[in-house]
C-alpha cells in the first residue's frame, strides 16, 4: 500500500482544515497549530463571518473556497456536517488529497463504501477520526486483554436528548461506543438483541445493545439524559477485572489485589482522549506511505452495526 506524495521528501507535510466548528475547535485546532512536523496552511469554511476572527487568532489564512485550499495541500481534516462529507471528501479525494474526516465517514453506508473505493482507487489515505482508538488507556486495555469473557461500554450524557432524530444521534454519538467496545472485543461480532428508546419526537433516551465476538460478550449503553457525562469500560477475563474511567483512571483487580493509576500529571485531555495520538497516526501514515489503521472496512464497522440495530427496529 503506497502512494505518491508530489513534493520535496524533506519540505513538511502541508496540512489543511474544513470546517471550523465546535469539534474543530475543541479537539483539532490545539493539536494542529502546534504544527511540529507538518505545516499548517489554513482552514476553508462556507462562513466567513465567523471563521475570518479564528483564522486570524490562530494566525492562519482563511481560505474562501475548498479546491484552492486544497491546491495548496498535501492533506485535509474534514470536519465540517456530516451532510456535507460524501460531497466533500470526493472533492478532496478526486483533487489527490489524503484526507482524515470525523466519524460517520458519510451520511449513508452506501457513501461510505464509495469514499473508501475512491480513496483505493486514487491511492490515497482516507482515515475516519475514532479518537478512542488512540486512547492511551483503552490502547493498554487492549494489549493485556486480548479476548475478553465479558465486556461492557457506557457512554452517558447531562442533558441531550434531541434537537437531532435518533438516526443522527446513533450515527453521531453511539456509534463511536460501538466501534471502540467492538474494536476493544478484538473479533469479528455480531448483533445479538438490544433496545432503543424514544421519546414522542423520535428522539433518543436510551440505548442498550449486546453482542457477541469469538466466546465474549460485549455490551453497549448510552443515556442520554444521566445527569452525568460518564464514560467508562469494563472488562472480565481469566484472572483479572478492569474498569477503565473517562479514559483518566484505570483500576485492575487480580489476585486479590487492586491496582489503581490515575492519568499522568503531565498528559493533556486531548492525549487521554486520544485526539493527540490520532491526528499524529494519520500524519505519520501519509508521511510514511502506509495504511492508517481506520481506513476501508474498519472505517465503517461500527457504521454496518448502526444500520443493522435501525433496521432491527428495535425502538420502544
Amino acid at each position: 500500500f503506497s502512494w505518491m506524495i508530489n513534493k520535496d521528501p524533506m519540505e513538511k507535510l502541508r496540512i489543511g482544515i474544513v470546517g471550523l466548528g465546535g469539534i474543530a475547535q475543541k479537539a483539532y485546532l490545539p493539536i494542529l497549530t502546534q504544527a511540529r512536523d507538518w505545516q499548517l496552511v489554513g482552514a476553508f469554511s462556507p462562513n466567513q463571518v465567523k471563521a475570518q476572527p479564528l483564522c486570524d487568532s490562530y494566525r492562519m489564512r482563511y481560505f474562501s473556497r475548498l479546491d484552492t485550499l486544497a491546491a495548496e495541500c498535501d492533506a485535509i481534516f474534514v470536519h465540517s456536517s456530516t451532510a456535507s462529507h460524501f460531497n466533500v471528501v470526493s472533492e478532496l479525494l478526486q483533487a489527490g488529497i489524503h484526507v482524515y474526516v470525523d466519524k460517520p465517514l458519510a451520511e449513508t453506508l452506501e457513501q461510505s463504501e464509495q469514499l473508501i473505493a475512491l480513496a483505493a482507487k486514487r491511492r490515497l489515505a482516507l482515515m475516519v477520526g475514532f479518537n478512542r482508538r488512540f486512547a492511551p488507556l483503552y490502547q493498554q486495555l487492549k494489549q493485556q486483554v486480548i479476548h475478553p469473557a465479558s465486556l461492557r461500554m457506557e457512554k452517558h450524557r447531562q442533558n441531550s436528548v434531541g434537537p437531532n432524530d435518533l438516526r443522527f444521534t446513533l450515527l453521531d454519538d453511539y456509534l463511536h461506543v460501538v466501534d471502540t467496545a467492538l474494536w476493544l472485543g478484538g473479533e469479528a461480532a455480531r448483533l445479538l438483541s438490544g433496545t432503543v428508546q424514544t421519546n414522542a419526537l423520535g428522539q433518543m433516551l436510551y440505548a442498550e445493545h449486546h453482542f457477541q465476538a469469538g466466546n465474549g460478550l460485549i455490551t453497549t449503553s448510552m443515556h442520554r439524559q444521566a445527569g452525568t457525562q460518564r464514560e467508562s469500560v469494563q472488562a472480565v477475563s481469566t484472572g483479572a477485572c478492569y474498569q477503565i474511567s473517562n479514559m483518566s483512571h484505570w483500576q485492575q483487580e487480580s489476585d486479590g489485589q487492586v491496582l489503581s493509576l490515575p492519568a499522568p500529571s503531565w498528559q493533556t485531555t486531548l492525549d487521554q482522549r486520544g485526539f493527540t495520538g490520532a491526528v499524529q497516526h494519520f500524519i505519520d501514515a501519509v508521511s510514511n506511505q502506509t495504511a492508517p489503521q481506520v481506513s476501508g472496512d474498519q472505517a465503517i464497522y461500527a457504521q454496518r452495526m448502526i444500520e443493522q440495530i435501525i433496521q432491527q427496529g428495535t425502538v420502544q
